[in-house]
């Protein structure tokens, strides 16, 4: 299934095809616009010349944060971020040998394994993973056992909640919305002192 996140078709085709874009997209995903961090691994890759694990991982540091820095910037924090990325590169690379897909695919893992798997991956957090989690159920074919109950709310069916939920430009519309209410729910919770 060919993933339609980002709006540009070189960088959406790179999420499909590549696990490890994917997740490092899902890593990129804080304080930018989903289609700016998901088009990030493509950036990188050009900048770079290749992403995979290895590369990723042994890249001189300084390297990979200028390439995060080249206009137009992959992130809002290139150095915070370049670090992150090399750090699950890393993990990728010790812990399942570089391949990215692994950690949903090794040993035929139920959602709640692939969730633990996710969470101990640098930069995921609970919410990250749940999410991630959801877009290999929604979008990406993963089928383990319990994979919308280990990813709720965001494998709930028919949800505009997140990225896993983007397919089409009204469904980024819908998600957008959904995110915008949460925003402005959580403000109005911190104004009133609740």
């Amino acid at each position: 299934m060919a993933l339609h996140i980002t709006g540009d078709a070189e960088a959406d085709a790179l999420l499909t095809d590549d696990p490890l874009a994917l997740l490092i997209g899902m890593l990129l995903d804080q304080q930018v616009a989903m289609e700016t961090a998901f088009a990030g691994p493509l950036k990188i890759r050009e900048r770079v010349g290749a992403i995979d694990a290895s590369t990723l991982a042994h890249a001189e540091p300084d390297r990979v944060v200028e390439a995060f820095r080249i206009p137009p910037a992959v992130h809002r924090y290139p150095g915070s971020m370049a670090g992150r990325v090399q750090s699950l590169c890393q993990a990728i690379e010790q812990e399942w040998g570089g391949d990215a897909a692994a950690i949903w695919t090794a040993d035929d893992p139920d959602g709640a394994t692939v969730l633990k798997r996710l969470r101990a991956l640098p930069g995921f957090g609970e919410q990250k993973a749940k999410i991630f989690l959801a877009l290999l159920g929604k979008q990406c074919g993963y089928a383990g056992a319990g994979w919308r109950e280990a990813s709720a709310p965001y494998g709930d069916p028919g949800s505009y909640r997140s990225v896993a939920d983007i397919v089409s430009p009204e469904s980024l519309t819908k998600v957008r919305a959904y995110k915008r209410e949460v925003k402005a729910a959580a403000k109005a919770k911190k104004e009133s002192g609740s």
